[in-house]
C-alpha cells in the first residue's frame, strides 16, 4: 500500500477528478461522465431469462439484521428497513437480509428466524416492502423478491451478543485461536448435517408459500454454506474433494425441488477470499489500531483452508475453483449468482470497503478503491465465462457520490448484469432510482462508510445508519453507540 494519506472521497466533487483519481491508481473501473436518465439508462433495462422477469438492473443486497426480536420476529425498526427496500425502486431484492433456518444458526439473538411461528410476520415484511415499491414506481411489474436463508456456522451467537456458540465443520488454524476454541471442540457431524439440510428444505417450504420469487442459500462471508466450500482437511462426504465439499449445496437444491416446486434459487458467493487480517501492532497509536496485515502465514504453506485463495499466496485469490462452483450452478439450473468476497469478521477491507473501520477492525490495508476493484475485475471475469446466468455485483458503496456513474458504466459494459446495493440503502434508498430519473444527487444522505453500522449491532445495538438517518441518529441508541465506541 502507498505510505500517501487515502482521499476521502467525499471531499471528490466532479467526475474528472474521480477518473483522475482511480488513473493515479492505476485502477481499472468504468465510470460514465453522463448518467443517461428515462428508459434509456442502462439502469432501468429489463433482465429476461427463461420465467425470470426482473424490471431493472438495481439490486438491494442482503444484509444481517440485528432488530428483530429474540424469538425472530420483525421489529418495527426491520419493518422500516424493509420500506426502505421497496423505496429503492430496486426490482431484484436478494433477500433483504439473511433469515436464519433454525435458532442455534443465528448469528445474533435478534436475527430473523424462518419457523412456522414467524411466518406470518415475514408475509408482513414482504407486502410492506411492495407496497412501498408501488408508491415508488407505481407498479410491482418485473419485481423479484428473494429470502436469503442462512445458518451462520463458525459465527454462531443465537442466544448472546458477547457469546460465540461455533457451528464448525473442521478445525481452522487461526479462526479456532480468534474465538478461543480449545483443541478439542466438537466439529458437526454428518448427521447434523443432515438436520440443517432438513432446516434449508423446511425454510424453503416457508419462503415458496408466501410469494417469494426464489431463495438464496448463502455461500459466503464465513458462514456454514461458504466453510463447506474450504473444508479441504474435513473427512468424510462433506469434506475434502471438490464434489463432496459441494454436496450440501446439492442436497439442499434437491429438497427445494422436490418440496417448493417452481421456487427460483440463487446464491450468493464470496467467490474469493483471504487469511485473516489484524492490526498491525508496531502502527498502532494512542488505542488506535494499526492497518490491517495478513496473519502470519510461513507456517501454513500451502494454505488448506480456503476458497477461491491462491495456496501458495494465501493473500491473492484463485478463481479456478470458483469457475468450477459456477459450472456447478449451470448444471443445477440455478440462475442468480451474487458475487461478494471474503468475511466481515476476519478480513473486512475484502468484503466491505470502507475509509473508516468498524471499532473491533483495523484501519484500511490498502487504499478501499482497491478493494472495489478487485471485486469487480472478478465479477466481470466470472460474467464473461457464463453469459447465461445472471450476475450481481457487490462492493460499489464505496464509491458514493459516483456510484451511479460506475453502476451505470458496469452495466453499459456489460461488467455485471444487475448492481447490488447494501449499507447505502440503509439511509439513501433512492440513490440509483434518482440517478436514472436525472434527479440530482442529495450530497447529504449519501453513505461515507463511517461504518456504525457494522459497529452498533457488534455492540448489541439495532442495525442502522447512525451519523446520518435521522431515526437513529437522534435516539437513545446514538448515545449508546458512543458510550460503547468510547470504552472500546
Amino acid at each position: 500500500m502507498s505510505s500517501l494519506p487515502i482521499l476521502r472521497l467525499g471531499s471528490v466533487k466532479e467526475v474528472a477528478r474521480f477518473k483522475q483519481h482511480l488513473a493515479s491508481l492505476a485502477l481499472e473501473i468504468p465510470c460514465d461522465t453522463e448518467i443517461i436518465t428515462g428508459p434509456e439508462s442502462p439502469l432501468r433495462r429489463p433482465i429476461v431469462r427463461e420465467k425470470l422477469r426482473i424490471g431493472n438492473r438495481i439490486a438491494v443486497q442482503p444484509m444481517e439484521g440485528w432488530d428483530g426480536t429474540t424469538d425472530g420476529y420483525p421489529s418495527e425498526s426491520t419493518f422500516r428497513r424493509w420500506q426502505h427496500f421497496g423505496r429503492s425502486g430496486a426490482k431484484l431484492i436478494w433477500g433483504g437480509e439473511a433469515v436464519a433456518v433454525s435458532h442455534e444458526g443465528r448469528a445474533n439473538p435478534n436475527q430473523l428466524l424462518a419457523a412456522d411461528h414467524t411466518t406470518a410476520s415475514l408475509a408482513r415484511l414482504r407486502a410492506v416492502l411492495v407496497a412501498e415499491h408501488v408508491k415508488a414506481t407505481g407498479s410491482e411489474d418485473g419485481l423479484a423478491i428473494g429470502l436469503q436463508l442462512t445458518h451462520s456456522g463458525r459465527f454462531s451467537r443465537p442466544n448472546a451478543h458477547d457469546r460465540n456458540e461455533p457451528r464448525i465443520l473442521y478445525r481452522h488454524p487461526l479462526l479456532d485461536r480468534r474465538l478461543q476454541l480449545p483443541p478439542d471442540y466438537p466439529i458437526l457431524t454428518d448427521v447434523d448435517i443432515a438436520r440443517i439440510v432438513e432446516d434449508f428444505h423446511r425454510a424453503s417450504a416457508i419462503a415458496w408459500k408466501l410469494g417469494f420469487d426464489f431463495v438464496d442459500i448463502k455461500h459466503c462471508h464465513g458462514y456454514l454454506g461458504h466453510e463447506f466450500l474450504s473444508a479441504h482437511t474435513r473427512e468424510g462426504k462433506y469434506g475434502g474433494s471438490f464434489e463432496n465439499r459441494t454436496r450440501f449445496l446439492r442436497e439442499v437444491v434437491a429438497g427445494i425441488r422436490a418440496n417448493a416446486p417452481g421456487l427460483e434459487i440463487g446464491v450468493r458467493l464470496s467467490a474469493f477470499d483471504t487469511v485473516a487480517y489484524r492490526p498491525d501492532p508496531s502502527k498502532s497509536v494512542n488505542g488506535k489500531p494499526g492497518p490491517g496485515i495478513p496473519e502470519a502465514l510461513d507456517h501454513l504453506i500451502p494454505y488448506r483452508w480456503g476458497f477461491g485463495v491462491d495456496t501458495n499466496r494465501p493473500t491473492e485469490m484463485d478463481l479456478t475453483e470458483t469457475v468450477r462452483f459456477l459450472f456447478l450452478l449451470e448444471e443445477l439450473k440455478i440462475p442468480l449468482v451474487n458475487i461478494t468476497a471474503g468475511s466481515p469478521y476476519y478480513n473486512p477491507h475484502i468484503q466491505r470497503p470502507a475509509l473508516y473501520p468498524p471499532s473491533d477492525g483495523y484501519q484500511p490495508a490498502e487504499d478501499p478503491l482497491v478493494g472495489v476493484a478487485r471485486q469487480m475485475s472478478a465479477a466481470r471475469e466470472l460474467k464473461g465465462r457464463f453469459p447465461n446466468l445472471i450476475f450481481v455485483g457487490t462492493a460499489y458503496s464505496y464509491l458514493q457520490d459516483f456510484l451511479p456513474n460506475v453502476a451505470q458504466a458496469a452495466v453499459r459494459q456489460g461488467w455485471i448484469d444487475a448492481v447490488g446495493i447494501g449499507r447505502a440503502i440503509l439511509t439513501y434508498p433512492e440513490i440509483l432510482l434518482d440517478a436514472s430519473e436525472g434527479k440530482p444527487i442529495e450530497r447529504k444522505r449519501v453513505c461515507r462508510t463511517f461504518s456504525d453500522c457494522t459497529t452498533a449491532p457488534r455492540k448489541g445495538l439495532p442495525s442502522g445508519c447512525y451519523p446520518l438517518d435521522s431515526y437513529y441518529k437522534n435516539s437513545e441508541f446514538a448515545e449508546k453507540l458512543k458510550l460503547a465506541k468510547a470504552k472500546t
